[in-house]
């Protein structure tokens, strides 16, 4: 994980993406009991390219990895052992990578999505498996609920948290 966390880092430093956080299973693993994950979701401000039909290129990152010897595996990139899916942000994730909590682990600064923010993301893909996260982040870590409420407003999700 450490590697991959340098990668990533390395990505921004470059200019190849203007800024990230970890969200999904890992992010969710930053405060609450461990559970098994099998890649690292890392949502992503693209440096704002586009081609004739608008879309966002994300070649200049990908072509970045292939020359220093990361490999695809599906829609992953495996760095350091570890399958990264990079997640071009949508407006909520974009909030969500402005507010992200700066960790260290094992001496790499990171940016993981907060409770309040992570909540609103599984909220909103709503799988079991995304709903049992929520449920865990509740009870296991201290959510600042006025911040949840104002988010989840603001997102059209206030309906779906029950």
């Amino acid at each position: 994980m450490r590697e991959t966390l340098k990668v990533i880092n390395e990505l921004k430093d470059k200019g190849l993406i203007i800024d990230y956080a970890i969200g999904g299973g890992i992010a969710a693993l930053f405060y609450i009991e461990p559970f098994l994950t099998y890649d690292l979701d890392v949502f992503i401000i693209s440096v704002e390219r586009a081609d004739e039909k608008n879309l966002i290129l994300l070649s200049p990152m990908f072509n970045h990895l292939k020359s220093k010897g990361y490999s695809r595996k599906g829609e992953h990139i495996v760095i350091g052992g570890v399958p990264v899916q990079f997640i071009p942000a949508d407006e909520l994730e974009k909030e969500a990578v402005g507010n992200a909590k700066v960790i260290e682990y094992e001496g790499i600064k990171a940016k993981v999505i907060t409770p309040e923010y992570l909540i609103a993301i599984l909220l909103r893909a709503g799988r079991k498996k995304d709903i049992e996260k929520i449920e865990k982040l509740l009870e296991q870590t201290d959510v600042d609920r006025k911040k949840l409420e104002e988010i989840l407003n603001k997102f059209g999700l206030k309906e779906k948290f029950k």
